[in-house]
């Protein structure tokens, strides 16, 4: 019988991992915060990284392995025909990220979100010199193409220059945006003039419906799409990412060279082996999270009905409603205070997200478990 990707107790990832996931909080508290899988390796990424390392081959990349590898994947998994030449390494994709706002956008210029979103987007617009706009998303956690429109023709009224950042699929909601309602917010981006920076990092693990990639769609064409293995295969250690820049965005959008520099030779070369030879490993990865959602679903409704949760469409993230329990704008603090439960703040997601907690499911079932044990717990505790 094939062993499980995502298996084990805390005391046993806790000696093998020396990351932030397991070490930033004391060894009392349970971490299903950061997004992080608690996973056995991709053998075919193990075996590529570690043939790179035996042969030093651990200097500066190339790039066109790792080009072509995304270009591969893309048409394979979502029939996205994707020019080469419009594809460009970066380090991350929030690095890529922050260099895409800089251009498109002028100091102190406005970028859009769509909260609750991806928590390091504050902090990235933020480092940049440029300020947060918020266009939340609508109480059904899609977007709200009534209140981007009208938020994009206010913050380019008096000329300024604008960018959006859309997160496709949607973090912390699992939130899989269909290809109408991208369609439709390309059309609206482009008759303001605004330009769409689309993290599509979560991409290869949707569980309900199917991902559009955004430059994909028709208008789509003016925007950029970044992508990368690092959250499906569990290599953010591994810095390595593309940018993937529509046919017709407009000549600013092209990144300098020297922003290829920074991604890694090892991260490059696990990217094409996961891309190209780690479907398999994904693929079962993928169900292990499904069955955590169905699981988690009825731990809550069984032990705590009080919490809001529908399962996520994509990602292996869950987005837990905790208002019911009167915990304040903060229940991740009262439950790693009472609980030992580490969860990501609601809040740190943008102001849509207070009372509510973000809780990783990319772990064992006994870990869910568990987790939900002590979120009962904090319940009883005055």
């Amino acid at each position: 019988m094939t062993s499980r990707i995502l298996d084990g107790d805390a005391a046993g990832w806790r000696s093998k991992r020396t990351g932030v996931k397991w070490g930033h909080h004391p060894p009392d508290v349970l971490p299903l915060w950061v997004a992080e899988m608690d996973a056995a390796p991709c053998e075919p990424v193990v075996e590529a990284v570690s043939a790179a390392l035996r042969r030093g081959d651990t200097g500066y990349p190339l790039g066109h392995d790792f080009v072509d590898a995304a270009v591969a994947y893309a048409a394979q998994t979502w029939s996205w025909t994707i020019e080469p030449s419009r594809v460009t390494p970066v380090t991350d994709v929030m690095v890529g990220l922050s260099e895409l706002v800089r251009l498109v956008t002028d100091p102190g210029g406005p970028v859009v979100v769509s909260p609750p979103v991806y928590n390091a987007f504050f902090d990235f617009i933020d480092m940049t010199g440029r300020r947060v706009v918020d266009a939340a998303l609508d109480a059904e956690h899609r977007l709200d193409l009534a209140v981007l429109d009208r938020t994009f023709g206010e913050v380019t009224a008096g000329g300024e220059r604008a960018a959006y950042l859309l997160c496709n699929p949607q973090n912390p909601t699992g939130t899989v945006h269909t290809a109408a309602e991208l369609e439709a917010l390309a059309e609206i981006a482009n008759r303001h003039g605004v330009v769409v920076i689309a993290d599509e990092i979560h991409a290869p693990i949707v569980h309900e419906g199917a991902f559009t990639p955004f430059v994909s769609v028709p208008g789509g064409e003016r925007g950029v799409s970044l992508m990368s293995a690092s959250k499906a295969w569990n290599l953010a250690g591994l810095k390595a990412a593309v940018t993937v820049t529509g046919a017709e965005a407009r000549d600013d959008l092209t990144l300098h060279e020297v922003h290829t520099h920074g991604a890694s030779h090892l991260g490059q070369i696990a990217a094409v082996a996961a891309w190209t030879d780690g479907r398999e490993w994904l693929a079962r990865v993928t169900a292990e999270i499904d069955a955590n959602r169905a699981l988690l679903g009825r731990l809550l409704a069984q032990d705590l009905p009080q919490i809001g949760y529908a399962a996520p469409a994509a990602t292996y993230l869950a987005w837990l409603d905790c208002r019911a329990l009167g915990w304040g704008d903060d229940p991740a603090a009262v439950l790693r205070e009472r609980g030992r439960v580490a969860l990501s703040p609601g809040l740190s997601f943008g102001d849509a997200g207070r009372g509510f907690v973000r809780f990783n499911l990319a772990t064992s079932p006994g870990i869910v478990t568990e987790a939900v044990e002590r979120m009962v717990r904090s319940t009883r505790e005055s």
